[in-house]
């Protein structure tokens, strides 16, 4: 970590923290995300072709996502950002200039391949550029302010898309998406990032931690073991970490385990390990240590239900029986809830346990509840269970950034993401099932289960609530 005097390191942490803002905000204006599930209905396709559509979408961040991790560990992260904008734009506008399923497909493709290039890339930027300026401890905080940012320019997107629609149609629509997509990659290269060389010896990259030859046997909290495995690792990093009064507590303690701050011994985080070296370590890291895995395994279970659930949203507006018109205005209050989400991360990292527990299951009933009235009012509490969820999901990757300690940090956070992904496929494929036979609103309900399992697992497995512990 290099030293900087504090005037400057906070100085240059805010400006990393203002860039990534306003990239945030750009990349999620699209005014396109309120309605374009709308567009693949006017074009005559059934709620199975929309599935389809989604899981070709998952299917691509994939295949790309690990692949392209590694490559931002081993060449730009920047440059990746800056890329991944470019790449939805392209798919954006092949939507609207040829309306049909081939196109829509291939446009998935691309908007697939645009959030696989920034996935990983983006938060371990941020971490690693934070933790260079002693500011490590901040990284909840400024990655759920920027969530939120993201949430104000969807907010936006819906605010302006029924007015653009109404005046030029969904080709309007488009190109005010693509344009703003274009401003999110010029943005990007005002991100900073300093890396150096990697070591000689590549094995250097690739071995384990010193915490892995020097942590008790009590490390990690032990679970019931009438509980499945699965429970066991979301268990190890269910409580989300305290807040952090500097880059030493970023990680958190539980149960009397070793601090981690995110830092590795034997590969600092901005070495540039190569794309061979960076893959191999990313996957070792994940391999040798339980609380990396728990965590991947956390932000996986947390994020991928709900961020499915959201493609549908336009679907479930429709269904209370408002016009094309109105469906941006209902969508609002969710988009509302998950920017209060974000904002309510500093608060949420003293959540015990069972009180994340507690966050799930609420989330789960609101959201079942909301989408079973079928009506207006319903909204808004599928708002507040979006809010629940988004804070849940900041939580987690918080969680997963400060226990990841190798220098292939984008390499791990992008195989949290291919498993998220995978899920979320899982999820399309029931929800198109579910909502063909019963409607909307019963698949939505149906949905919330698996946070209530999950929340179930983590109240039956613990005798009592396990705040970290500060040194």
């Amino acid at each position: 970590m290099t030293v900087h005097s504090p005037c400057v390191s906070d100085a240059r942490a805010r400006r990393l923290a203002a860039t990534l803002y306003g990239y945030a905000f750009l990349t999620e204006l699209v005014l396109l995300y309120p309605l374009y599930a709308l567009l693949f209905s006017d074009t005559g396709l059934s709620v199975w072709q929309i599935s389809s559509l989604f899981v070709i979408w998952s299917a691509a961040s994939i295949l790309l996502e690990v692949p392209s991790g590694a490559f931002a560990d081993a060449v730009s992260r920047r440059l990746l950002l800056s890329l991944a904008p470019v790449v939805t734009a392209a798919g954006f506008a092949l939507w609207v200039l040829v309306p049909s399923y081939p196109a829509f497909a291939v446009g998935f493709v691309l908007w697939g391949a645009g959030g696989a290039l920034a996935s990983g890339a983006l938060e371990a930027l941020v971490f690693t550029e934070l933790d260079r300026l002693g500011a490590a401890g901040r990284y909840a905080r400024v990655i759920g302010r920027a969530k939120t940012a993201g949430t104000l320019g969807v907010l936006t997107s819906i605010l302006l898309a029924g007015p653009v629609y109404a005046a030029g149609g969904y080709l309007a629509v488009g190109v005010a998406s693509v344009f703003a997509c274009l401003l999110a990659a010029a943005l990007a290269t005002r991100l900073p990032e300093h890396r150096r060389p990697a070591p000689a010896d590549v094995a250097t990259a690739t071995r384990l931690p010193e915490y892995h030859r020097t942590a008790p046997a009590d490390a990690v909290p032990a679970c019931v073991d009438a509980v499945p495995a699965c429970a066991d690792a979301v268990l190890a990093c269910a409580a989300p970490a305290p807040a952090p009064a500097g880059p030493a507590c970023a990680a958190g303690v539980v149960d009397g385990g070793p601090e981690r701050t995110g830092r590795d011994v034997g590969a600092d985080d901005d070495e540039d390990l190569g794309w061979w070296a960076s893959l191999r370590a990313g996957f070792a890291e994940i391999h040798a240590d339980r609380a990396v895995r728990a965590a991947v395994l956390l932000v996986a279970v947390v994020a991928a239900v709900w961020g499915a659930l959201d493609e549908y949203t336009p679907l479930l507006a429709r269904d209370t029986g408002v016009g094309e018109a109105t469906v941006p205005l209902l969508l609002l209050l969710t988009w509302v809830g998950v920017g209060v989400g974000g904002l309510l991360a500093p608060m949420g990292e003293r959540l015990t346990v069972r009180g994340y527990a507690g966050l799930l299951a609420l989330s789960a009933l609101a959201l079942a509840a909301g989408a079973l009235l079928v009506r207006p009012v319903g909204f808004v509490l599928v708002g507040a269970a979006f809010c629940g969820f988004q804070l849940a999901t900041v939580l987690a990757d918080a969680r997963l950034q400060a226990r990841i300690t190798g220098g292939s940090r984008a390499t791990v956070t992008s195989l949290a993401g291919t498993a998220t992904d995978v899920t979320i496929i899982g999820v399309y494929g029931g929800y198109g099932l579910l909502a063909t036979g019963a409607g909307n609103g019963v698949a939505f309900a149906v949905a919330a289960v698996p946070y209530l399992i999950v929340a179930l697992l983590l109240v039956i497995t613990r005798t009592g609530p396990a705040r970290p512990r500060r040194p």
